[in-house]
């Protein structure tokens, strides 16, 4: 499979990177800038990212490029081009003008294959302290701005290019153009990656690497569970095993209506009623870390249980995407742990299963795109993401049967609502957070002192950044209104217009 290899400095855009390679159908893999694999006939092109780092600073990131540059097509964006510049004799410095956020491109040498089909005064985005000075001999201008006159350039002899600014953001409105210049025009992929080939190799693979061995799968309902279900049950049918477990924390009807939605999808599924086994539990804990933990905990015991009712079961599927594999080889490592992570990872080494991850290396809208080419029902695809724990960190502080009921009302109202007034595919995630505050009402004639929920919805790619979703007044008034009349218990209702970050997504 043809690849393009990006070379990670550390910077926040690398992954977008990734993901506008992977619209032109063109597979593309992250590595860090020290752990560069071995090159194969398989790679067409490497792309050297930006950095949070100085090439002037003293642990700036130096790899060798000899493995790359002069053998295959090289594009350096910003750090990686001022890299190239620094490495092979040219001069960068802190710049005297520094360039953040939009900027226009005043000379374009229209010949350049990189800028074919951009036009001169192209809105381009700048992100950087320092500036190319100086360029070797080789190196030839290719696109200036008014403040940074070499904004690209290109070694002569080589299909090597450096690029001052970040095509890859949405704000350079011709970068899509100017990558899609260098994968398919100087790479010359083949845009051959697409939800129906990845369908096929990953069916051939999975049957080659599982033969008839039995492979259990941690159902949640959601997507990527769901979509790397059905590829296994393509792949080895009666052989895979999955088991969704009522956690006590879904939302309302969840457990039934999902198990209502596998059977569609002919999948081999056990579901597991461990309502009272979470709950009696999480009973007295308000610690939100000890709260994941303990439904963590509970899930391994109840999984286990059900896996070891199974003959000769050697695999364990898990849905594992991307990001998550990126994550843990990234650049520094993986990243410091904020809380426990949403869903329930691996299963502890006592169980003895190895790994089958079908998912691995799709992003979460490549997985909801192989899972419409699989023709896995809308409803299932376009679910909005709900959290490992489940409302039990939507309900902030202790855990009680009666909040569960409490919440479970209120986000079947809000769900529902969005839904019947046509919002709910415009939003990314939504849900209901039952606050420890009650406050002073009046219903009638009596004075209540009741709790108060807040609705929170969000936009957002990939949940990494997400912002507050500007929903019709109308509608919040009228969800209000109907959550205050229907869920006893409840006498306030507010709306969260916190964005990500500085505030999450989940409140705890």
């Amino acid at each position: 499979m043809e690849k393009i290899l990006i070379l990670d400095f550390g910077s926040q855009y690398t992954q977008l990177i990734a993901r506008r390679v992977r619209e032109l159908n063109v597979y593309c893999e992250i590595v860090p800038y020290h752990k560069i694999p071995a090159i194969d006939k398989h790679t067409k092109g490497v792309i050297l990212s930006g950095s949070p780092f100085s090439v002037n600073d003293t642990e700036a990131p130096m790899p060798n490029l000899d493995f790359c540059k002069g053998k295959l097509p090289v594009l350096g964006v910003c750090y990686g081009a001022q890299l190239m510049a620094k490495q092979f004799g040219g001069n960068v410095q802190p710049s005297k003008t520094r360039e953040y956020g939009r900027a226009h491109l005043k000379f374009i040498e229209t010949n350049n294959v990189l800028f074919e089909s951009i036009p001169l005064d192209s809105q381009v985005w700048m992100s950087h302290g320092d500036t190319i000075t100086s360029i070797p001999s080789t190196y030839e201008i290719i696109a200036s701005t008014e403040d940074v006159k070499v904004a690209a350039y290109h070694i002569q002899g080589e299909q090597t290019f450096g690029i001052q600014f970040h095509p890859e953001v949405y704000h350079s409105t011709d970068g899509a153009t100017l990558l899609k210049n260098f994968v398919v025009g100087i790479c010359g992929c083949a845009q051959s990656w697409t939800p129906d080939s990845f369908i096929e190799s990953t069916i051939a693979d999975l049957k080659q690497t599982l033969g008839t061995d039995k492979v259990v799968l941690g159902l949640s309902g959601g997507v990527d569970s769901s979509v790397a279900a059905v590829l296994l049950h393509k792949a080895i049918g009666k052989n895979l095993v999955c088991i969704f477990v009522d956690n006590g924390v879904l939302r309302k009807n969840e457990f039934e209506s999902v198990l209502e939605q596998y059977k569609v999808l002919g999948l081999n599924v056990i579901g597991v009623n461990a309502k009272d086994q979470f709950l009696d539990k999480l009973e007295g804990v308000s610690d939100p870390e000890t709260k994941r933990k303990i439904i963590g905990g509970t899930f391994i015991d109840v999984f286990d249980q059900e896996a070891h009712k199974l003959q000769d079961v050697t695999w364990l599927a898990q849905g594992t995407i991307y990001p998550d594999v990126i994550e843990s080889v990234s650049v520094n490592g993986p990243s410091a742990t904020i809380k426990s992570h949403h869903n329930v990872g691996g299963l502890p080494d006592f169980m003895k299963l190895k790994i089958v991850e079908p998912l691995r290396l799709l992003f979460k809208d490549e997985v909801r795109r192989v899972g419409k080419a699989l023709q896995i029902p809308s409803d299932i695809l376009a679910r909005h993401p709900f959290p490992g724990p489940g409302l039990a960190i939507r309900i902030i502080g202790e855990v009680t049967r009666e909040k569960v009921a409490i919440l479970q009302e209120c986000d079947a109202i809000f769900i529902q609502g969005l839904k019947t007034h046509g919002l709910y595919d415009t939003v990314w995630q939504a849900g209901v957070m039952l606050l420890p505050v009650q406050s002073v009402g009046v219903m009638g004639d009596e004075r209540t002192y009741e709790n108060c929920v807040a609705l929170r919805a969000v936009s957002s790619t990939d949940g990494m950044t997400a912002d507050w979703c500007h929903l019709p007044y109308e509608f919040l008034a009228k969800m209000s209104n109907e959550i205050i009349n229907k869920v006893k218990g409840v006498n306030r209702v507010v709306y969260d217009i916190s964005s990500k970050p500085p505030a999450t997504i989940e409140w705890e």
